[in-house]
């Protein structure tokens, strides 16, 4: 795409998610993750029920009345949004691509962070990594951010969620909020790296898919194509048989994303291509 409908998307993108940012996400991203600890704020008078362990002695002997010490939570985090830019991600039936679907998330889950003057970074990966963008501050950097979503052109085809993972551990050494965009279809076991990474860091999965991938509709013989190996076959959607085979292996993928994410106790939902993503995501925040 040129210069000028690339500013015009981008400019588009900023202006639908910081209108969610600011009317809907303004206390939820703040309440639903926590700094890193409490840092001291100042001193004050001892008031009738504050905790004797807080008292600051050298103030109160130079004082010769007692004073306390105030800490507040320490707010600034960083969050890493691992964003999967591998061929699949291009699927799309009704309203967007998934791609679309992860640039409008990570546009509106960055924006929410600026809002908390917290740092965003940024991995793209296929079956390799693709770009990594330090995490940094500001409306600028947010929009370099999806300035490279709407634009960047990835080598690979195929998914390595585990490979991102190892990477986001090795790349990031003070815990970030890691968010990862992906359909998760891959045939990497990335069972392990998950547990290692939501060790470290607060790691949250969303799993974008399209309707199709759920429910293939009855429109009869249609050719398919994976995007990611290139095999090709043909389908009888007007099947019932073929639709339930699909349904069981949704069903059956489903249930090992559930599994998986709930051992290495990683938080997660699924949103569709055709579906309002700021439900799920208050959804997400609220239990938390």
């Amino acid at each position: 795409m040129d210069t000028s409908e690339l500013l015009r998307r981008v400019r588009s993108i900023e202006i639908k998610t910081k209108a969610i940012t600011n009317n809907i996400f303004a206390g939820e991203y703040h309440s639903a993750f926590k700094g890193r600890g409490m840092s001291f704020a100042e001193v004050r008078e001892y008031q009738p029920g504050d905790d004797i362990r807080d008292i600051d002695w050298n103030v109160t002997a130079r004082m010769n009345r007692p004073y306390v010490k105030v800490f507040e939570e320490e707010r600034e985090l960083t969050l890493m949004l691992l964003i999967d830019l591998s061929a699949s991600q291009n699927f799309g039936t009704h309203q967007r691509t998934q791609r679309e679907l992860a640039t409008e998330i990570a546009a509106t889950l960055a924006f929410s962070a600026m809002k908390n003057n917290d740092k965003i970074g940024v991995i793209f990966f296929t079956d390799r990594i693709e770009k990594f963008i330090p995490p940094q501050k500001g409306r600028k950097h947010v929009l370099y951010i999806i300035r490279e979503l709407l634009d960047f052109k990835p080598r690979g085809n195929r998914t390595n969620v585990g490979m991102a993972l190892e990477y986001l551990v090795k790349i990031m050494t003070k815990r970030s909020i890691a968010f990862v965009l992906s359909d998760f279809l891959t045939t990497d076991d990335y069972s392990r790296p998950l547990m290692v990474a939501a060790r470290k860091h607060d790691v949250v999965a969303l799993h974008l898919y399209d309707q199709c991938m759920a429910s293939l509709p009855d429109i009869g013989l249609i050719k398919v194509t994976d995007a990611e190996t290139g095999h090709e076959q043909y389908l009888d959607t007007s099947s019932k048989a073929t639709r339930q085979h699909q349904q069981k292996w949704w069903q059956a993928h489903n249930e090992e994303l559930a599994t998986r994410f709930s051992k290495s106790k990683v938080d997660y939902t699924s949103i569709a291509t055709d579906a309002d993503y700021v439900r799920p995501l208050m959804n997400l925040f609220a239990q938390r």
